[in-house]
């Protein structure tokens, strides 16, 4: 059973999963079949869940049956897309631009890694689509799903480790 992300009304987004669902943001560009480095939009597709990494001084290690591991300072995310370690997890510090997973934020306190671009990575095709914690106001991600941190602590909880991440552009 699939985690399913699409639109439900003006600027309002839902994750169902089986009878549950949640409120949901998207990426700035919403939901779109094209997606590009940089361009603000989730892409449209069914993506497996491949990890799920967690602050370990901010929370304890989430009920899962995904594969889990604690991040730490060194943690990035390679979004250059010419470079070899494009769209993959590295340590920091790295040469060219990346993501850093340690935010200040809670944002990033889980973060999900979704298979998209990643079997083969094409480079800026996308990069670090996850599903990870929504600010407070549900405002728009660079291009991920998110949710609150209850909400996500549930569906870890209720995934099975054959689960994908479905971004659909029906309404």
């Amino acid at each position: 059973m699939d985690l399913i992300v699409k639109k439900t009304g003006d600027e309002l987004w839902e994750a169902r999963h089986g009878d549950r669902s949640w409120r949901c943001a998207v990426g700035r560009g919403g939901i779109h079949l094209e997606k590009n480095e940089g361009d603000g939009v989730s892409p449209v597709g069914c993506w497996p869940i491949r990890h799920v990494y967690y602050r370990a001084d901010r929370m304890e290690k989430p009920a899962t049956a995904l594969p889990c591991q604690a991040i730490d300072r060194l943690d990035g995310w390679c979004d250059e897309p010419s470079d070899p370690q494009y769209n993959r997890k590295v340590r920091l510090p790295y040469a060219a631009s990346h993501e850093e997973l340690w935010r200040v934020d809670e944002v990033y306190d889980i973060v999900v890694v979704l298979g998209h671009n990643d079997d083969p990575v094409v480079p800026g095709a996308g990069s670090a689509i996850f599903l990870h914690l929504a600010r407070d106001n549900y405002s728009p991600t660079a291009g991920c799903a998110a949710l609150s941190r209850e909400d996500l602590l549930e569906f870890l909880a209720r995934a099975e480790p054959s689960v994908s991440l479905c971004f659909s552009d029906a309404a």
